[in-house]
């Protein structure tokens, strides 16, 4: 038998200790005046209560009400209340310290005892004492009700136990009824009262044994049986009938005095504790000692036990600590669809997962270990049918027994082969490994339980686990070690921070989720730490959902994670309970009892930020129309992520809606929330953000709004509405705006009217120079004549000749300026229905791809090409020389006379020669016109040694920074250079500008080339994949999210090229090279291609291998198709196919092709590259290659040279 500590606090001497009976609390009354309210399942102090004077030697919860009760040494009774913290009344009548306090289980009753030798009940609703109990002679040290009957049972240092009848006292405090003539002759030849005439509560028997006073004493739940606990060493158990009590047995071997005793709740135990730092346990039964557990300094005073769980309390010398009696985790395995686990009567029984049905006992497990201790582990040979059982009892011990064909019922079994150990799992079909930790050695076993060979373990291990064939997992202290048994040798180690106690291996064997006991690690097969998260409640299971996504449980909750390491909780718990399997929305799992539970859970929540991290677009659309998916949790986690236009569709509240439509750039909604919200922070903010956008008319609805008429008369000048402005202008004059008004005058370029503003202003200089300067001679005359001088009196610089009206080139007004393009994303495509959404439950893309069932037989195969083509155009690829050099790309500017040449060479450098001093991007060079040094950049960072496919982008990136405006007639044009740090005035920075930003190529080129994809354009989505490496190759950004960003694209790039490239070559291939056929389709598979693209693959691979008789590689194929697609009716057919192909579980063919090897595809062959081989690498897409293509121009990319040695493309200046 073990003691689990769940909880331990630090305080002076506890009294007294309570469980409340539903919450994760307990109370702690100490010996320095303070009660304190723990949350033992958090570890966390709840609330002090500090009003008694003197040590409070008792406390107790009420079973439904929010109070607890206190008495202490001063001689007092405190009722106090849960839900204000406050105490609500005091109850004094005891003359003496108040030793135990005690609720009544149904009536409104609290029960005292006193070193005044006296034992009171209060009714705490009308806060009186209703009885007093006498007759002990000394200090009465314990009282307690009866949990059923009108019984009380007290204790005294007088040595005797005696039990009270107080029948009488219910009777008479009870609501009055009708009583029969029998009923009340019955009522008064009851007992005749006490020597003092109480008749309320008389004594009924007095129980003499103990040699020493009596500390303690306590009913039995269920039982007519008392125990009693003194200072003689002695716990006594006591039986009583209706008419006598009696001794049964005493239970020695406590070396000093024993403080306190209960009965457990559930099982046939006695638990005491005493003054010599002990907790004993004692067989009810036998009236033997089960198991003690000491501490080394500290006398314990009391114990507690939770009514509902397994959970014990002990006060002692320096605290309170929270401990259970044994583990309560069914021991339990999981092979397929069928879950073998041993329930609280030690009976092994099955479940099936696919028919929900639990079977009779297959096995009686009753004899092995101790009666008090389960077993441990359980471990599941499919192959012979055979469990291995451990258990902790006698320091450990194991079972080896062959299950029966059939369940008949809890039978003990025949043939069981038994041993010491202190775990035991099966590695092999015939052999199993068991560790013995006091002599840390491994012992490998075969199935008639002799030793085979012995390892000494490579770490301190602490337990072992199964890692896989051959395999073992060896948890040691502060890390996780991977051992093959048979070689002796450590494959691999993974450290962690704390000890993990259980491992759970996900469906396909990829992942295993190590558990401790406040934190998860999750690693790869070979143990390479994926993500690891940490919990404040103590972790009690796992299991792998069907999408390889983790769902485990705590104290009270159920949770996931995704292997990314993003969390969150499913649902709450009541109880304790642990998973075992999760199919789709349905969780099983085992309580503590061994009952096998099923819960219904919502998986959308970790489905949808499953979907996202993939980029899953359709799934998440999917999701948005079919669940209610709404929280500040997911708002908030969307735009940590960076995705506030998904955000935008969950929520409702105006402010919110308004800020994520601003962050992502939807100047609709933002409009539409700014009119509900109407306020002047919302208008000017939209009203900035409008600007940035190029959108006047949003921008003019702001201006307008918040009356901002100067801003408004700029906008309308710099949009060229005419009309407009001279409505600002008729504004302006009935505001009696002069400054307004003159404004406006002098946009639409009224000199009349700027003048007359001038004269009304007594500004008549100011006026007549105005007048001159426009030609109105006549008007300029007027106002001299009106001040009384001659042209003579003034004099007046040369004006030459007026200055024609400013007239309106372009009408802008009319149209939306894109200033800031905001291309929408591929998501908001699809909500706007812009995109083919490619549901997963829609017709299949792939017309005649589909595998089609004949009544089960899938004898009919067509052909696995994706969908027919469109008749789109061949891409069509200049292939030529470029023949075009510096001189001939920069002509225009070289029209300039020698003179102009001369000026320009002596003012200094050109902004493009700044451009090329400035960066090391290939692409500035590229801008510059310097294409000698782009390529030789292009060259040294990339291997790119064929620069042909590469002329389209040179001419496009060169031609987009520069602006040609014409001059005078004769004169060359003149050259603006263009720059994308336009605020830069460094000329040491300044930057030209790129025609393709790599959000544009993100959002355009991508998502029409994944178009094509689904469309079966194959060819066009090659040509089209390359052309974003050519456009990334020639591109230069300003942040490191940029490069990423770049690099991800060539990723992409890289791999789709390399999967269609397989996949064509299949296609060319003639029906009679089937081993090549199997190969290439299996390979396509191994293309790290979108989910919504890779099922497609995956249905190649699956159809072909099946239509060549390769089952065991269809079924396969099968089940990772299923992990994408799990409903409609192409996962109908996948899993027929699977259900057929596992049949005959074979491979007709065998073809170079290993699922369970690591190797990536050469992209000059498409054969396998193993782990371990040599190899060489595309410098520019990170491609492999066999050692034969070194030199070969790469066929991904078709510009760089294989094995090229290279510094790395530079993006960013």
């Amino acid at each position: 038998m073990q003691m689990l500590t769940k909880f331990e606090s630090k305080s002076s001497r506890a009294k007294g200790v309570a469980f409340h009976p539903k919450r994760p609390w307990i109370l702690v009354s100490l010996h320095s005046s303070t009660i304190q309210l723990w949350d033992y399942r958090m570890g966390t102090l709840i609330d002090r209560f500090e009003e008694h004077d003197g040590p409070v030697r008792a406390v107790d919860f009420h079973k439904t009400q929010p109070l607890f009760v206190s008495g202490g040494d001063d001689y007092k009774i405190k009722v106090w209340s849960l839900q204000t913290r406050r105490c609500l009344f005091t109850l004094t009548g005891h003359l003496d310290y108040v030793r135990t306090v005690f609720f009544h289980n149904e009536l409104p009753w609290i029960i005292s005892s006193s070193d005044d030798q006296t034992i009171r009940i209060w009714n705490w609703q009308n806060r009186s004492q209703i009885a007093c109990l006498t007759g002990h002679n000394h200090y009465t040290m314990c009282a307690q009700f009866h949990p059923k009957e009108d019984l009380v049972v007290s204790a005294s240092l007088d040595q005797t136990v005696r039990i009270w009848d107080i029948s009488g006292l219910r009777k008479k405090h009870s609501a009055p009824t009708s009583m029969t003539f029998e009923d009340q002759m019955s009522r008064a030849s009851q007992n005749q009262g006490d020597m003092f005439g109480n008749t309320d509560a008389v004594v009924k028997y007095v129980l003499e044994g103990h040699d020493r006073g009596v500390n303690w004493v306590a009913f039995h739940p269920t039982m007519p049986l008392i125990i009693s606990a003194s200072d003689d060493r002695m716990v006594k158990l006591w039986r009583m009938s209706d008419t006598k009590a009696w001794e049964v047995d005493t239970c020695r071997g406590h070396f000093n005095n024993v403080t306190c005793c209960l009965f457990h709740p559930h099982q046939d135990l006695i638990i005491s504790v005493g003054e010599d730092k002990t907790v004993r346990t004692w067989d009810l039964n036998k009236r033997t000692s089960v198991q003690s557990f000491r501490r080394e300094s500290d006398r314990f005073w009391v114990i507690a036990a939770h009514p509902e769980i397994n959970l014990f309390a002990a006060g002692h010398d320096s605290g309170v600590m929270v401990f259970k009696l044994e583990r309560e985790r069914p021991a339990n395995t999981v092979y397929q669809n069928t879950l073998f686990y041993i329930n609280r009567e030690k009976q092994l029984r099955s479940f099936d997962f696919t028919k929900d049905t639990d079977s009779l006992p297959l096995l009686s497990l009753k004899k092995l270990g101790s009666p008090w201790t389960p077993p441990r582990s359980l471990s599941y040979n499919p192959a012979e049918r055979a469990i291995l059982v451990t258990s902790p009892a006698e320091n450990g011990v194991y079972e080896l027994v062959r299950l029966p064909r059939e369940a008949t019922g809890a039978v003990e079994p025949t043939d069981a082969r038994k041993g010491t150990g202190n775990s035991a799992v099966f590695i092999a079909r015939n052999r199993f490994v068991v560790f013995t930790k006091a002599s840390q050695t491994l012992e490998v076993k075969d199935l008639t339980n002799a030793t085979t060979k012995t390892v000494k373990c490579p770490v301190a291990t602490n337990d072992i686990f199964y890692g896989g064939t051959g395999c073992l997992l060896l948890f040691a202290a502060t890390s996780v070690v991977l051992y093959d048994i048979h070689q002796s040798k450590i494959l691999t180690e993974l450290p962690v921070l704390n000890s993990v106690k259980y491992a759970v291996w996900s469906n396909d064997g990829m992942h295993v989720a190590l558990l401790g006991k406040h934190a998860i690690t999750i690693a790869t097969k070979n143990l390479e730490a994926v993500c690891s998260l940490h919990e404040t409640i103590r972790i009690k299971s796992a299991a792998w959902s069907d999408s390889d996504v983790l769902i485990y449980s705590t104290l009270n909750h159920i949770k996931y994670t995704l292997l990314n390491g993003d969390s969150g909780i499913i649902r709450t718990l009541e109880s304790t309970l642990y998973l075992v399997n999760v199919k789709g929305a349905i969780v099983y799992c085992l309580d503590r009892s061994g009952k096998v539970l099923k819960l219904t859970i919502d998986p959308t929540e970790f489905r949808f930020k499953k979907s996202l991290i993939n980029k899953n677009y359709e799934e998440m659309l999917r999701i948005i129309k079919t669940s209610n998916l709404v929280g500040q949790s997911i708002i908030a986690y969307l735009e940590k992520k960076g995705y506030p236009e998904i955000a935008l569709q969950f929520v409702q509240d105006p402010q919110t809606r308004f800020d994520l439509a601003i962050e992502c750039g939807n100047l609709a909604v933002a409009l539409e929330m700014a009119k509900e919200l109407d306020r002047p922070k919302v208008w000017a903010k939209l009203g900035s953000e409008a600007l940035e956008h190029g959108n006047h008319e949003i921008v003019e609805l702001v201006y307008q709004k918040l009356r901002n008429f100067d801003k408004l008369s700029f906008l309308y000048l710099v949009t060229g509405d005419s009309s407009k402005l001279k409505r600002m202008a008729k504004i302006a004059e009935r505001r009696g705006d002069l400054k307004a008004m003159f404004q406006s005058s002098l946009f639409l370029s009224d000199a009349e009217a700027r003048i007359q503003l001038l004269r009304d202003a007594n500004m008549e200089a100011l006026a007549y120079a105005t007048a001159k300067a426009s030609g109105l001679t006549d008007v300029a005359a007027e106002i001299l004549e009106a001040s009384g001088l001659t042209d003579e009196d003034i004099s007046l610089p040369e004006l030459g000749a007026p200055v024609p009206a400013i007239s309106v080139a372009h009408e802008t007004f009319k149209e939306t300026l894109d200033l800031k393009p905001s291309e929408a994303t591929y998501f908001e495509k699809l909500l706007a229905g812009q995109v083919e959404a490619m549901s997963l439950e829609e017709k299949p893309v792939n017309g005649n791809g589909d595998v089609t069932a004949n009544s089960l037989g899938l004898e009919d195969y067509g052909d696995d090409d994706f969908a027919p083509k469109d008749g789109i155009d061949d891409f069509d690829e200049d292939g030529g020389g470029w023949d075009i050099d510096e001189k001939l790309l920069d002509a225009e500017d070289m029209e300039a006379d020698s003179t102009t040449q001369e000026v320009t060479s002596n003012v200094g450098a050109s902004e493009a020669d700044l451009w090329v001093r400035n960066s090391p991007c290939p692409a500035d060079h590229v801008a510059a016109g310097s294409f000698d040094s782009a390529m030789q950049l292009l060259n040294r960072q990339a291997g790119i040694a064929d620069f042909t496919p590469l002329k389209a982008r040179f001419l496009e990136v060169y031609q987009a920074s520069k602006v040609y405006l014409p001059a005078t007639e004769g004169m060359p044009s003149i050259t603006t250079y263009i720059r994308r740090n336009k605020n830069e005035t460094a000329t040491n920075r300044i930057l030209p500008a790129m025609p393709k930003s790599v959000s544009q190529i993100s959002s355009t080129d991508l998502q029409e080339a994944y178009r094509l994809v689904r469309t079966n354009n194959l060819d066009d989505a090659v040509a089209l994949f390359r052309g974003i490496i050519y456009d990334v190759v020639v591109s230069a950004v300003d942040t490191q999210a940029e490069v990423d960003e770049a690099l991800r694209l060539l990723d992409i790039a890289k791999e789709y090229i390399l999967g269609l490239s397989v996949e064509l070559e299949r296609r060319a291939l003639p029906e009679t090279d089937v081993k090549r056929n199997l190969e290439l389709a299996s390979y396509f598979t191994k293309a790290k291609l979108q989910p919504t693209h890779m099922h497609n693959a995956l249905q190649v691979a699956m159809t072909q291998s099946f239509k060549y008789k390769n089952y065991s590689s269809a079924s396969r194929f099968a089940s990772q198709y299923l992990e994408l697609v799990s409903s409609g009716p192409k996962a109908e057919h996948a899993k027929k196919m699977k259900a057929r192909a596992d049949q005959f579980g074979s491979d007709a063919v065998k073809i170079e092709y290993d699922p369970y090897a690591e190797f990536d595809v050469c992209a000059g062959s498409h054969t396998p590259i193993y782990a371990g081989a040599p190899f060489v690498i595309d410098p520019l897409t990170k491609s492999k290659f066999l050692p034969e293509f070194k030199g070969k121009i790469s066929s991904i990319s078709l510009i760089s040279k294989v094995g090229a040695p290279a510094s790395g493309l530079r993006l960013m200046a």
